[in-house]
């Protein structure tokens, strides 16, 4: 097929299929770029051409028009046979027409003499004529409109991809003010000696009595790792006699990666403001979305941007972050002189307490006995259970399951709860410490969660109950000196110690004092630092354990755990895990959490309930919304518990009334602005405001009702920015992460991504909504009774699990939006209808042997079970649940949302 008029990198869209699928506009640019080459006899301009890269814009409801010429290059006539409409995205949304259509606010009377078509039929082209051809699109919905012109002129084949951006006043509000551009790459910002900024208030007035070693990364290591060498401990995997070294040089690895990471965003000629008189603010791109990754009491260095003399850098202390911005204190000279017009060059460093804490934790880890290390089948354990009468409500039979077996147990293995998303996980977890509180007046117990906000949580349920009296001299909550005061809610602040509100940790005395201490993983360390005894507490749990590094985990269990210790995990693996940084790290385990590999150890593979507990029973979501995660991750098993009644109603916006998910298709345009690296989609937020409009204007749903899932800070940031335009400030509007461990009535994701090339570095680097089914599997499992997804379903089908909640709707008439792709089956056969994505190169682990395990004795697996029907559980089924990955074949992602997480824990 001739391409006369394009280059030789062009070719057909319509193809010898004679078919179109979805238009890419990133993909076709060169079919929508004209070019005038000599010697071609006939040249076609391009309709509608992009203006900076990108498509030109129309207001939706107006008619957009331009002029197509076909010039006739030679001396010869030539025959057009035809100009054709192949196909329109919305269909027949543009018409042809050889006179001018009139404006559509003309006055002119009688019958427009512009007759419009779909195509155009038999005409001869005299030489050298320009024939005139207007393309008219007729706009109706915001999205992306395209098509294909195909021009048969003699014997050349001609073809013209056409696409325009329909927007409303939202999308246009958004509109980048700023072409994006990469920052360029920087000269490394040295500093040897530099002028002390401002430390933020909080460093101990005395010293811990164990102090926390600097481990400094070996130089031998560093060079090695530097040169892309896997260190011979990495390579031979993780054992018990290899424990600390394996994971110590995992996190070396970690670090060097933060290192590398923080150099790339050092930025030149930034501006600072000044704040209150107190402060300096910068606004740092990506911040939000932990690229870097900054927090409270880490510094960067400015110097004047320009400045060749040798000027000693100044160090700025972070006191406050705010989605994009930093609030910096300096030597007061530095504020003194600061002019809000001066530019600044900036390096970012980090704060290596964090990295740190894991070393040491490590380290510490070679105390710990094997049954907590690596329980293996050798173990047998029967719990003896007692009768229990609960204390803060009623419990189903595999929650009171799990608390009997943590009342009765007296130590080593930790005991696991797996806990799906709403089936009452913590709610059990506070369960039993009430227990252990009220009828074990020498239970001392350590409760532990990833992040501030989790912790926070358990204690507010534990003082919701009404039916027992918690003395506030006996229950602590531990925060790091750098926890802002303000971040604590009053109901909370009690519990706390501090001074000059500076939250500090209490001598060992007053510690030993406490029957519960609630801390995050990281701050656990200051109990170990304090000198607080090994085996002091007769229960620690570990909450969220999923969602943690193991040593981040190991951190309370390695300094304060002995044999006896009562350790229990609970979480739920098939949720977001660990956040990693360096590839390498996480594809050698650290991005494994010490959750997620006991649970692939034969002991708690096989569902004995003297070591794990399942939760299957769902409170949360609409029947038809858990049966998706249900089918695809828990083999069908979750249960939908919750009262039918209290389900809201949705009114006119369902097109089935009894099927409460929408998937709502859209062709959009993800964006980029200014020196941010992250995306947007304006077309999405306008679609999002439109239904929570809808939504709330139908009277019985509220703003605290609806939550918004998107997977990109500057979608969040755009969403935001608009409610909050229009009077709608108490949407919530976050990522995946601030929602985890959340329930709302509605929840609407936005994708963001529109175009293939992106989305393939998204798979790439596995960021995103797409190639991680943990992240599908939190997103979709938020809402209570209605989930709406906004999103482009040509992008949507390229990822397995978003493919399936697609064809879901579809199947049960609950789609609407723009064309559907083709649909493509999941693979089928006799050995694998059950799960369509088991396949031996996408499965888990099931082998024990890659975590330095004797997997030799299968025959243990169905161990000891002899109390299961007490407990109500069956545990004929060893394949529950990702533990037999060979039959549920869950794609492991390459690395972590590293840069699309809430980011490093909180102290």
């Amino acid at each position: 097929m001739s391409t006369a008029g394009w280059s030789d990198e062009e070719r057909s869209v319509i193809g010898d299929t004679a078919e179109i699928g979805f238009l890419d506009f990133e993909e076709e640019k060169s079919v929508c770029s004209y070019f005038d080459y000599e010697g071609v006899p006939v040249v076609v301009s391009a309709p509608f051409p992009f203006v900076e890269g990108k498509p030109q814009s129309v207001f939706i409801g107006d008619t957009a028009v331009d002029l197509i010429t076909i010039r006739n290059t030679t001396d010869e006539p030539v025959d057009l046979w035809s100009v054709h409409i192949f196909a329109s995205n919305p269909t027949d949304s543009f018409t042809l027409s050889l006179t001018e259509p009139l404006p559509e606010n003309s006055n002119a009377e009688g019958e427009q003499s512009c007759l419009e078509s779909f195509s155009l039929e038999d005409r001869v082209l005299q030489p050298r004529e320009n024939l005139k051809v207007w393309l008219s699109c007729k706009t109706k919905e915001i999205g992306m409109c395209s098509s294909v012109i195909y021009f048969d002129a003699g014997d050349e084949k001609i073809e013209r991809v056409v696409f325009l951006l329909v927007e409303d006043k939202i999308s246009k509000s958004l509109a980048s003010k700023r072409p994006y551009s990469r920052a360029k790459k920087k000269d490394k910002f040295v500093v040897d000696n530099y002028v002390p900024g401002s430390r933020p208030a909080g460093k101990p007035t005395r010293r811990y009595i164990n102090r926390l070693p600097k481990y400094h990364i070996p130089r031998d290591m560093r060079e090695l790792l530097e040169n892309n060498q896997i260190p011979q401990v990495v390579e031979e995997g993780l054992t018990r006699r290899t424990y600390s070294s394996y994971f110590k040089t995992l996190i070396i690895m970690e670090e060097i990666q933060l290192e590398e990471d923080m150099r790339i965003y050092d930025m030149e000629s930034i501006s600072m403001r000044k704040r209150n008189n107190r402060f300096l603010s910068m606004e740092v791109p990506g911040l939000a979305e932990r690229r870097p990754s900054l927090v409270h009491g880490d510094y960067i260095f400015v110097k004047l941007a320009y400045d060749n003399s040798n000027r000693q850098p100044y160090q700025g202390f972070i006191h406050r972050v705010e989605a994009d911005e930093i609030y910096l204190k300096f030597d007061p000279e530095f504020h003194f002189y600061h002019k809000d017009e001066n530019t600044y060059d900036v390096h970012f460093t980090y704060n290596r307490i964090n990295m740190r804490r894991l070393y040491q934790a490590a380290e510490a880890a070679e105390n710990l006995g094997t049954d907590i290390l690596f329980p293996s089948t050798s173990i047998k354990r029967h719990i003896k259970t007692a009768a229990l009468v609960p204390i803060s409500g009623t419990f189903n039979e595999e929650q009171i399951c799990s608390i009997k077996m943590i009342l009765g147990c007296k130590g080593a293995p930790p005991y696991l709860i797996h806990g799906p998303p709403g089936t009452g996980k913590t709610r059990t977890i506070v369960e039993a410490i009430l227990q252990l509180y009220k009828y074990h007046k020498n239970a001392r117990i350590l409760v532990c969660a990833p992040s501030n906000s989790a912790a926070d949580y358990i204690l507010e349920r534990l003082l919701t109950q009404q039916d027992i009296e918690l003395r506030e001299n006996e229950i602590f909550r531990l925060n790091a000196s750098t926890r802002p005061y303000e971040d604590v809610k009053p109901e909370i602040i009690r519990f706390c110690f501090f001074d000059d509100m500076v939250f500090k940790c209490p001598p060992v005395n007053a510690l030993s004092y406490y029957k519960i201490i609630i801390s995050t993983y990281m701050s656990a360390s200051l109990l170990y630092a304090e000198d607080l005894a090994r085996g002091h507490f007769s229960h620690i749990f570990l909450d969220e354990a999923g969602q943690a590094s193991e040593p981040e985990t190991l951190i309370p269990v390695s300094h304060l755990c002995t044999m006896k210790t009562v350790v229990v995990l609970a979480g739920d693996q098939l949720q977001l895990g660990p956040v990693i940084y360096s590839k390498k790290a996480d594809e050698f385990g650290l991005g494994v959490s010490y959750m997620e590999r006991l649970s692939q150890l034969q002991l708690y593979a096989s569902g004995d309930t003297n070591y794990v507990t399942r939760l299957i029973r769902n409170y949360r979501c609409h029947p038809a919304i858990l049966h998706l995660p249900s089918k695809l991750f828990y083999y069908g098993e979750l249960l939908a518990c919750r009262d039918s009644t209290t389900f809201l109603t949705m009114g006119e916006l369902l097109p089935n009334k009894e099927f409460p998910i929408l998937f709502y298709g859209i062709q959009g345009c993800d964006e980029r602005e200014g020196n941010n690296p992250s995306w947007f989609n304006r077309i999405e937020v306008s679609k999002v405001i439109e239904l929570v409009s809808r939504l709330i204007a139908g009277g019985n749903i509220k703003e605290k009702n609806i939550g918004i899932i998107t997977p990109y800070r500057q979608q969040v940031s755009k969403i935001k920015q608009t409610l909050e335009n229009l009077d709608m400030p108490d949407i919530k509007v976050g990522s995946v992460e601030q929602f985890q461990g959340q329930e709302m009535e509605v929840i609407i994701i936005s994708t963001v991504r529109s175009t293939i090339k992106h989305n393939e570095f998204d798979r790439v680097h596995c960021l995103g909504f797409l190639s991680n089914y943990r992240r599908f599997n939190v997103a979709i499992t938020r809402a209570i009774s209605l989930l709406v997804i906004i999103g482009n379903p040509h992008i949507i089908c390229k990822d397995d699990y978003w493919s399936q909640m697609l064809w879901y709707c579809v199947d049960n008439s609950s789609y609407q939006g723009c064309s559907l792709p083709e649909r493509v089956e999941p693979y089928d056969d006799e050995d694998a209808e059950e799960n369509p994505y088991s396949t031996e190169d996408n499965a888990w682990p099931s082998n024990n042997a890659e975590w330095g395990q004797d997997s030799s004795n299968n025959a243990e697996w169905g161990q000891d079970s002899s109390n299961n029907a007490e407990c109500g559980q069956d545990s004929s089924n060893n394949a529950e649940w990702g533990q037999d990955s060979s039959q549920i074949g869950l794609p492991k992602p390459v690395t972590n949302e590293a840069e699309w997480s809430d980011g490093w824990r909180s102290n």
